[in-house]
């Protein structure tokens, strides 16, 4: 089943941007290619039930099972030892990819109390855009109830544009609500 963010892609997105950028090729109109999330497990790597209950937050909101990110190499400074986990990872594209970005702009950010928009500063050069979250509870999947620690999580959206000004506009016409005056 197509996702109601895909259609809106499909039939007022793509045309308006190529309006906007002059494209001569449909291959050349950006969009999105994935979204990335990522979180650090912190003092859950001594505990397993713990990691447990961080993979299955993951896995309501993501729709997918993460992946256990372990470590490479000991850090004593750190009280980290070879092949611990320190993080998951969860990758989503297609439908998924667009129902987490629908609930994420219009369901999960809004919730977040005294929200003035998204920073419009945090793109890579090359069109992506990353976000940082300061906890899990703003998604209305997650029960309060059942999250034992407030814990954040990265999200990196992945983009085919090829500079910064494609991809902002490319977010802010899929409903990202960026803050139109950055603060100082």
């Amino acid at each position: 089943m197509i996702q109601r963010l895909h259609n809106l892609y499909l039939n007022q997105v793509r045309p308006a941007l190529t309006e906007q950028f002059q494209y001569k090729n449909t291959h050349q109109i950006p969009r999105l290619e994935k979204i990335v999330i990522n979180r650090g497990v912190g003092d859950a790597s001594q505990n397993a039930k713990l990691l447990e209950s961080l993979s299955g937050e993951l896995t309501v909101l993501a729709g997918q099972t993460p992946i256990v990110k372990r470590s490479k190499k000991a850090i004593a400074g750190f009280q980290i030892r070879e092949d611990m986990p320190i993080g998951l990872c969860v990758t989503l594209r297609g439908e998924r990819m667009y129902a987490f970005y629908d609930r994420l702009v219009n369901l999960a950010l809004p919730r977040i109390r005294d929200f003035q928009g998204i920073s419009p500063k945090s793109f890579d050069g090359r069109g992506n855009f990353n976000l940082g979250l300061e906890e899990q509870l703003m998604f209305p999947e997650l029960n309060y109830d059942t999250i034992d620690q407030i814990r954040g999580m990265d999200i990196a959206i992945v983009t085919t544009s090829s500079n910064d000004q494609e991809g902002r506009a490319l977010l802010k016409e899929l409903g990202m609500p960026f803050r139109e005056k950055a603060k100082q």
